[in-house]
């Protein structure tokens, strides 16, 4: 039953779209309970709103919509690419984790080339919102696994949203390996996915270490949503084939492999 005070139908769409795109995702009860509407009426505005292609329908809330080119490549189509650089970087990424130590691995295919290397260390606690990550490091004999819960993008087997910023909230972690879309001396590290942005500051903010992981390929690149300044990194590493004339704006933030 339609609660009472319940605003008309085109107030309603334009505060949903306002508050999804500001906030990347949200969930259809609270919704409902702020707008003083049952959840029937709830899903049947954001059904409208999918329709038109103004948000994207997940379960039991909606994402922002965003442009084509803001969508995130399929895993399949990105994981063989630049493969060498990526298992370079991944390898000097694991050389700087000392076994005992706490690792949070963002998603990404360079980030599971890191986990992959991480199966030769020991007593680790591995903390991931990428559920492939986990599936490559479930079953190691001593190594331990956190897995972050969320809603799952799945093109990319990622999990987001409220409930995976809030799943690394109070964490304290050694290192924080994260992927980049982008990495531009002015524009800094770029993302290609709103809803991702949240999660990747939490990261940080959990993390003594941050460090940012892309090939070459990912440099002079600017994607749709800042993460940080390159100030703000305390490591880059990339593959030792990225002109040498690119490299002095990052300083010694930036070591190449």
């Amino acid at each position: 039953m339609r609660k009472s005070h319940a605003p008309p139908v085109s107030v309603r769409h334009q505060a949903l779209i306002q508050r999804i795109r500001e906030e990347g995702y949200v969930d259809a009860l609270s919704l409902a309970h702020e707008l003083n509407v049952d959840g029937s009426t709830i899903r049947r505005d954001l059904a409208q709103l999918t329709r038109a292609g103004l948000i994207r329908r997940t379960h039991g809330g909606a994402l922002a919509a965003e442009p084509a080119a803001a969508i995130d490549t399929p895993y399949e189509d990105r994981r063989h690419t630049n493969l060498a650089a990526k298992k370079k970087i991944a390898r000097a990424a694991a050389d700087l984790v000392q076994d005992g130590q706490t690792v949070i691995l963002d998603n990404g295919s360079t980030t599971f080339q890191i986990a992959v290397e991480l199966r030769r260390k020991r007593n680790l606690t591995i903390i991931t919102n990428d559920l492939l990550i986990a599936m490559r490091t479930a079953g190691h004999p001593s190594n331990r696994l956190h897995v972050a819960g969320g809603v799952l993008l799945d093109t990319v087997y990622t999990l987001v949203g409220p409930t995976t910023v809030a799943a690394f909230h109070g964490l304290h972690a050694d290192w924080a390996f994260m992927g980049a879309e982008g990495v531009d001396a002015a524009a800094g590290i770029t993302n290609i996915n709103v809803i991702e942005i949240p999660i990747k500051h939490v990261m940080m903010e959990a993390a003594a270490m941050s460090v940012f992981v892309a090939d070459r390929s990912k440099f002079g690149k600017r994607a749709l949503a800042t993460v940080c300044a390159i100030s703000e990194a305390e490591l880059i590493l990339t593959d030792d084939t990225l002109p040498l004339e690119q490299r002095p704006p990052f300083g010694d933030r930036l070591r190449c492999v």
